[in-house]
């Protein structure tokens, strides 16, 4: 994994049950999210992709922040927007927040390293040791919320009430 866009190509699809927006984990925690899926293969965009954005937060701890890949080392990712205010050390544990309709809480992301300051000043960007080896990767599991659907569905109304409002 050593591209700013990485991918992965999973066995599994829409005939395993496999949709896209399922999470995708190993035995060590988050690896991605399902993106498009065939009838047996699905791609997923790995944490290593510039793209993926996952909601995470510090664990015992209300701060939250979205986890980015800066495309440069694959051991390393950066919780952004983690507000000032926040008491957070090196040593913390980094966990998914349950923020978003893929993730549950509480899925281990990794090990906060250093606190920086936003470019902006307004915020902390922690640098986070990422819990799954990408060079080690052979095996995961596809996770289903089971309640996304439905989720969707209403973000789906609120979208079309905005349109209308409009």
């Amino acid at each position: 994994m050593d591209k700013r866009n990485n991918y992965l190509t999973l066995d599994k699809g829409e005939a395993d049950g496999v949709r896209p927006e399922m999470g995708v984990i190993d035995g060590r925690g988050v690896v991605g999210i399902v993106y498009l899926v065939s009838a047996h293969y699905s791609v997923v965009l790995p944490i290593l992709n510039s793209k993926t954005s996952i909601s995470c937060k510090i664990r015992d701890h209300d701060y939250y922040g979205f986890l980015h890949w800066d495309g440069k080392d694959p051991l390393h990712a950066n919780l952004e927007d983690i507000p000032r205010y926040a008491r957070c050390k090196k040593g913390d544990v980094v966990i998914t927040s349950g923020y978003s309709a893929v993730f549950h809480q509480g899925i281990f992301v990794g090990i906060v390293e250093n606190i920086y300051n936003s470019v902006d000043g307004m915020s902390y960007q922690l640098r986070i040791r990422l819990s799954t080896d990408f060079s080690r990767l052979t095996t995961v599991r596809i996770i289903s919320n089971g309640e996304v659907r439905e989720i969707q569905a209403l973000k789906q109304q609120v979208e079309e009430g905005e349109e209308t409002n409009k």
